[in-house]
């Protein structure tokens, strides 16, 4: 069934790079200026700067000079390098190995099921925290059908076969299979019917401040 989605994962923010730094700075100035509680009004008189040009600046809607940058930033007392600091962030990518992923015990594991953590990156831009996992299960493995957590799990087969449990549905699982869930549902592997087993499997939830 075709379904139509919004979002491109291969496109490029509209405007491009320019575009991103004009938002950026916009938003520092905004903060800065609500910070020192000081109005647009306010802040056009001390910068000689109207209030229309002053709202395009703060909505990214205009990419102002660094003469303009530099009476921005002595009318709110701020160095002008400050107006950069989220377009200068750092944006994090983590590469794991082949068999290097962190085995651990993840909160809710049975016995003799192997988690691998492939990546991990804390709080970020984005709002949502996102775990891979390499599971592997052998013929010591437990099964359980009621693992439950929040956020969403998708699941993807890699090698064996297992009969994989979701609420009161259950599902068989063969190499190159997905399946995607509310994790706040009971889950887990019900049967494993051909060993060993593999499978990703990525959990993503809304980060908490």
């Amino acid at each position: 069934m075709a379904v139509n989605l919004t979002q491109d994962p291969h496109s490029v923010r509209s405007g491009g790079r320019e575009k991103v730094l004009e938002v950026a700075i916009g938003r520092e100035v905004r903060a800065f200026r609500k910070k020192q509680n000081v109005t647009v009004a306010e802040l056009a008189q001390l910068t000689g700067l109207s209030i229309g040009m002053l709202s395009k600046i703060e909505n990214g809607n205009t990419s102002p000079s660094l003469t303009t940058l530099q009476s921005l930033a002595d009318a709110l007392s701020v160095p002008l390098t400050s107006f950069f600091r989220q377009f200068e962030e750092r944006r994090e990518a983590v590469h794991t190995k082949a068999g290097e992923g962190v085995e651990l015990e993840r909160e809710g594991t049975r016995a003799n099921h192997q988690y691998n953590l492939l990546g991990h990156i804390g709080a970020n831009g984005s709002g949502v925290i996102v775990e891979p996992y390499l599971i592997t299960l052998t013929a010591e493995s437990d099964v359980f059908p009621t693992f439950q957590h929040g956020g969403i799990e998708t699941i993807y087969m890699l090698e064996g076969e297992v009969d994989y449990r979701h609420g009161d549905q259950i599902y068989p699982l063969k190499p190159g299979d997905t399946l995607f869930f509310d994790a706040d549902a009971p889950h887990g592997p019900e049967r494993l019917v051909s060993l060993p087993a593999r499978y990703i499997s990525v959990i993503s939830y809304p980060q908490t401040n």
